[in-house]
């Protein structure tokens, strides 16, 4: 059911590239005045939720993850520097505008730690990475799920106030459940490089 949906949430959102003709009118001034940017960022975004658990699921194949892994590496990149003019062009509200670039922020850095540390055979160090870039990437699916579940419960009177704070929580709660079972587990959490013998 979670791969279903998640798979759902990648076809919306690489379609949505491309058609955005249902988009509700804060979304769809930003395909106006972003007519490259936001569209990539679509794609990218869309692809990294197949993308990075795929290479993930690859991991027995060193050589087959090793590919995935530079091709996710490139996409979330991509994914990542677009996030942040779609988040700031005509924001929804400032501090969804705050919550997306932090997302984009945490996922980048990830990235980056991750790469630092696979390139210094620090495995358990880069796997800890990868799984909390995977951890921030299933925002975007939270994200929808919750706004989804407050057009069907919710009031259009709070609308911004629930979209600010689903900007926030969609991608903190996976990505702080995660760290906090890395931590339980034997070594407990650990992101950085760290110089041989340390």
């Amino acid at each position: 059911m979670i791969a279903l949906f998640v798979l759902y949430t990648a076809e919306r959102g690489l379609s949505a590239a491309f058609d955005s003709s249902d988009f509700p009118e804060a979304l769809a001034v930003k395909v106006e005045l972003l007519p490259v940017t936001f569209p990539l960022h679509m794609v990218t975004g869309a692809l990294a939720l197949i993308l990075v658990p795929l290479t993930l699921a690859l991991r027995p194949r060193r050589q087959w993850h090793r590919w995935m892994g530079r091709i996710a590496a490139a996409d979330v990149l991509v994914a990542g520097l677009t996030a942040y003019p779609v988040a700031w062009v005509a924001p929804v509200t400032t501090w969804s505008a705050l919550g997306f670039s932090a997302q984009a922020t945490s996922w980048l850095a990830l990235l980056g730690l991750g790469i630092v540390n696979i390139r210094n055979r620090r495995i358990a160090e880069h796997r800890a990475c990868m799984l909390l870039m995977m951890a921030a990437t299933s925002g975007a699916v939270f994200f929808r799920l919750w706004l989804a579940l407050w057009a069907l419960y919710g009031s259009s009177r709070w609308y911004e106030s629930f979209y600010a704070c689903d900007s926030w929580i969609a991608w903190l709660l996976p990505l702080g459940g995660t760290a906090l079972w890395l931590s339980r587990q034997p070594g407990g959490l650990r992101l950085a490089f760290r110089p041989r013998g340390a």
